[in-house]
Order: C-alpha cells, then structure tokens, then sequence
C-alpha cells in the first residue's frame, strides 16, 4: 500500500546519494540537452559565421554567475537554491517569493521549449501528432523525477553521455566536410557583425540555462559544500568548449537553416542522429521537472508553500507532491506556449534572477565573511555578473 502525507511521514528526508562525478555528467546532460540541439539555428540566424564568439559570450556571461551560484550553494546548501539565496540576502520573505515565482515561470517556460524543441526531431521518427508527443514525453519523464533520485540523475548522466558523442560525431564531420577550415572568418569585420554576435550570444545563453538546477541537488549530495561549486564550474567549462567546436564545425561546413545540425547527415546517419537529438533534449525535461520539483520542496519546508509540497515519498525518498505539480506546469506551458515566443521569454525570465542571484551574493560576501571550507569567489564577480546579465537583457530590448 502507498504512503500517504501525514505525521508518521512528516520526518522523511530527501536521500544523499550524490557524488562529484554523477553530479557532473547531470550538469552536463542538462546543459547540453537544454542548449545546443535547440538554440544552434537561431544564434547562427544572428550571428552568422562568428556564432562560436556568441557562445563563447554566453558561456562567459553564464560562467561569472555560475561562479556565484557555486559560493551560494557551498555558504546554503538547500534545496530551493535561489529562493534561500534571495532570502539570506535581502532578509525578504517576499523577495524569496517573489523569486519563487519568477523561477517556476522560467523553468515552466525553459521546460516547455525544450519539450518543443525535442518534439521537432521526434516528428522525424514518429509519426504523431506533437501534441500527443509532447504529453507523453512530459508524463513519462515525471513519473522517472517521482521513481527516486539516483534513478533519475543516472538515466540523465547516461543520456548525456550520449549527447556528447553525437556533438563530437559532428564536429568530425562538420570539419571533414568543410570545404576550408578558416576559423579567421568567424571574426566580426564590422560594428555590426559584432551587434550579431551579442544578439546570438542572447540566444546562445538558453544553451548554458540548467547549471543553476545543480544547487536545487544540495541536500540529495555527499558534502555539497565542495561537490556542487565543482559540478557547475565544470560543467560550464566542458560545455562551452563543446558548443564553440560544435558551432565553429557548423560555420566553416556551410551549415545554418532550421536543423543545422542534422543537415550534416545523410540517409540513415541523419535518422540515427535525429534519435539522439531528441534524446538529448527530452533529457532536460526531466532535470527541469526535479529542479522545479525541488524548488517548490523547498520553499514548503521554508513555509513559503503548502506544506504538503514538502512531503517526501517514505520509499522513493523524492518529494512525490512537488513532482506531480511540477510535472502539470510543465505539461501545461508546453502546449499553451508557441514555441517561437518560448525561447526569449526563457532567457528574459533567467537572466533577470540571475542578476537578482548574483546580487544577493555581492551583499552576503559585505556582510558575512566566509566560513572556512566554504568555496569563495572574489568581491567583483558578483556586480560584473549582474552586469553582464542585466546588459544582455538590454542588448535584446533594443535591438
């Protein structure tokens, strides 16, 4: 028989299984998965040959708040990530919340882009409506985030193993195709191809958002105090090094349109890397279903929520409640979104509370020394990282 919520239940906690390296390759499959399989075509419609510059931008842009994401998780290892961080700030229960509220948008939205985008490479293998598509592949993938969290995170670093190999296969083959290897073209000669580098660069920053679900892990990983701040750094650095060869090897092969990157197959390589496409991209389904599922854990256990939100499964040890509802928004946002408005709200959405995260931070650092042990970055990271977001922001208003 199931458990169900109440006092014999109230003490389970979320289970601590996570390690350094399964924590790194579910970064890395968020990341990636959430990114380049769906964000390639337009940055390379901005950008044009200098788009590796856009994603090398945008992966510094993401780098700097990744950095301070990295301190906050190692100062508050909690579940609700950015919600604590705001709250230990600002000392704000309304600014928690209202950051609650702006996070379970973004990740809604980034979540049902990511279901649309995955649904654009299942439609060249099932022949469904996208709809039925989409409704499966969300229904499926809460019922994975509501199993466990070792089940969840190592299906997810498994299916990321794979996205990495077919990016790699394309970097092969995107170079062993191109007519000439001149990576000297993909430098802006003009004031205005430099304008379409940081226009792509706003595009190209979908393709890093998922490195902040790591913190949402903190109180599911061994010594989080060190695990996390390493995870995000790392899988910030590997992934753009990834997207940069990938869009360097897409330039030079004369490859942009809708589906840049499947136009480097041919015959049953195209189909084959079709699969792996909407793998990787259903991935970031899942790790967007925890994270948001985590978010809402948390901020019940900080009465910020109904407490039944808070409620862990006594055998499953996942907030079984939280999941379902993060499951129904997801669902929801995807099949109401037209996916054209999807992408830029998104970003909008993420790099507004990554500037508000970033500046939470710049205020702590002023106010509490860090304690020993505690991963620290230096006093000007925070500011120029919300900076940086706060200038991509306006660099799209005003375009």
């Amino acid at each position: 028989m199931s458990a169900s919520p109440g006092p014999a239940n109230a003490q389970a906690a979320l289970r601590r299984s996570l390690t350094l390296g399964p924590l790194l390759f579910y970064g890395l499959a968020v990341i990636v998965g959430a990114g380049i399989y769906v964000a390639t075509a337009s940055v390379i419609g901005r950008a044009g040959a200098a788009a590796p510059l856009s994603f090398l931008l945008a992966g510094a842009a993401a780098g700097m708040t990744g950095l301070c994401y990295a301190e906050l998780a190692s100062r508050f290892p909690e579940a609700s990530g950015a919600v604590a961080y705001v709250k230990h700030g600002f000392g704000s229960d309304r600014a928690a919340q209202a950051i609650g509220l702006a996070l379970t948008l973004a990740i809604a939205v980034a979540a049902a882009s990511i279901a649309s985008g995955a649904v654009h490479y299942l439609s060249l293998l099932i022949n469904l409506p996208d709809t039925t598509l989409i409704t499966v592949l969300v229904l499926s993938f809460t019922l994975l985030a509501a199993i466990g969290v070792r089940e969840s995170t190592g299906f997810a670093a498994a299916i990321g193993a794979i996205e990495i190999l077919g990016l790699v296969a394309a970097i092969y083959v995107g170079f062993s195709t191109a007519p000439s290897h001149n990576i000297a073209a993909t430098i802006p000669q003009s004031l205005a191809a430099w304008h379409g580098v940081v226009a792509g660069a706003f595009i190209a920053f979908f393709a890093f958002i998922g490195f902040e679900s790591l913190v949402n892990m903190a109180e599911e990983t061994k010594n989080p105090r060190r695990t996390i701040p390493y995870s995000i750094i790392g899988s910030i650095i590997v992934s753009t090094l990834l997207y940069a060869a990938v869009a360097s090897a897409l330039v030079v092969a004369g490859r942009g349109g809708e589906s840049p990157l499947i136009d480097l197959f041919q015959g049953p390589y195209a189909t084959l890397f079709a699969a792996i496409g909407a793998l990787a991209i259903a991935n970031g389904v899942l790790v967007e279903i925890m994270m948001l599922a985590r978010l809402f854990y948390g901020m019940a256990r900080q009465h910020q929520l109904p407490a039944v939100l808070g409620y862990v499964h006594v055998r499953t040890r996942t907030p079984i409640v939280a999941t379902a509802l993060a499951g129904g928004i997801v669902l929801m946002a995807a099949l109401l979104i037209p996916f054209g408005q999807l992408l830029a709200f998104a970003n909008m959405l993420t790099l507004g509370i990554f500037a508000v995260v970033d500046l939470a931070l710049w205020r702590i650092q002023r106010q509490q020394p860090a304690a020993d042990g505690v991963f620290a970055v230096p006093h000007w990271i925070p500011p120029f990282a919300a900076f940086l977001s706060v200038a991509l922001i306006l660099t799209e208003l005003l375009a």
